[in-house]
């Protein structure tokens, strides 16, 4: 049963909870790789990532190289001597960093892989109306997202779900995960094995949301919609653009079979509703946020905003 000396990669908050879990469970995280302090709010100053700020606390040595193939970063990765990595929410890893370990590099992912492989796999997975996924970890190779599976887990995603809700039970769900496919590589009982190779039709993909992706299509229907806005909150938001201006919409509600006769993209009694016209009826707008300003209930709005 080898000794674990484990190096822990990951930046955002979602990373949190699972290095909490591994320093609980008594494993010896020797290291942590994060990224670079970023300047934010009007002072920019410097900030720490969540997963600098958790590490410190346990004083774990905290490394943040600006390039991951830089030579004096990997001698001193290297002299740590640890024998596996992990990665939660971290940048793609060149193979002279993923192969150092002799244990291997695991990675912990929020989708049943294959499907969903890609940088936002939770936002798509809402946005595609799915009421099923899961967290897969496995272990990285030169491919992103397609090595072996090590240990998966299924995980449902209700109606009333928006991506930032799913976000939150995955990522204390992927804590437990990633101690249990850690504590199974120390016991020597993972037995990686491919995975499935699925018609690339039948491939849900998973890209990086920019924010071309999040505007709203009204050619599409109620519940479509409903998705996509779902699938896109609490950020970075779907937007529309009315009468020129754009507006975040954060919520809202379909109503199939009931499609005005009116042209155009939008109906309002400019008091109490914001209908959004679409393939198959409309979408009843409940939170919106005016560029510049703060979100507000759809009655708020209107209160005072004119359109």
């Amino acid at each position: 049963m080898p000794h674990l000396r484990i190096i822990y990669m990951g930046t955002p908050e979602f990373a949190v909870p699972p290095l909490e879990a591994l320093v609980k469970a008594g494993f010896q995280v020797v290291a942590v790789i994060t990224s670079p302090d970023k300047p934010s709010g009007r002072g920019l100053k410097l900030l720490p990532s969540p997963v600098k700020v958790a590490a410190l606390a346990h004083n774990i040595p905290v490394l943040q190289p600006e390039k991951l193939k830089n030579p004096d970063f990997l001698a001193e990765l290297q002299g740590y001597n640890a024998n596996l990595q992990i990665v939660v929410a971290f940048r793609m890893l060149p193979e002279l960093v993923w192969a150092m370990p002799e244990l291997g590099t695991f990675n912990l992912h929020a989708s049943l892989l294959p499907q969903y492989r890609g940088a936002a796999p939770i936002n798509w997975a809402v946005m595609n109306g799915e009421t099923e996924t899961g967290l897969t970890t496995f272990f990285l190779q030169q491919e992103i997202d397609t090595g072996d599976l090590i240990l998966q887990e299924k995980a449902p995603i209700y109606r009333e779900d928006t991506a930032g809700s799913l976000y939150e039970r995955l990522m204390h769900q992927g804590a437990e995960l990633v101690r249990k496919t850690t504590a199974a590589i120390q016991e020597g009982e993972v037995r990686p094995v491919p995975q499935l190779t699925v018609p690339e039709d039948l491939v849900h993909k998973a890209p990086k949301i920019f924010k071309e992706t999040c505007q709203i299509d009204l050619g599409q229907t109620a519940e479509q919609v409903f998705n996509f806005v779902r699938g896109l909150a609490p950020h970075p938001s779907a937007w529309i653009e009315i009468n020129g201006k754009s507006y975040k919409i954060h919520q809202v509600m379909p109503v199939v079979g009931d499609k005005p006769s009116l042209e155009g993209t939008w109906e309002s009694d400019l008091k109490t509703y914001l209908h959004l016209l679409v393939a198959d009826g409309h979408v009843a707008v409940t939170e919106l946020q005016a560029e510049g300003k703060k979100k507000m209930a759809i009655e708020e709005f209107l209160r005072g905003n004119k359109f």
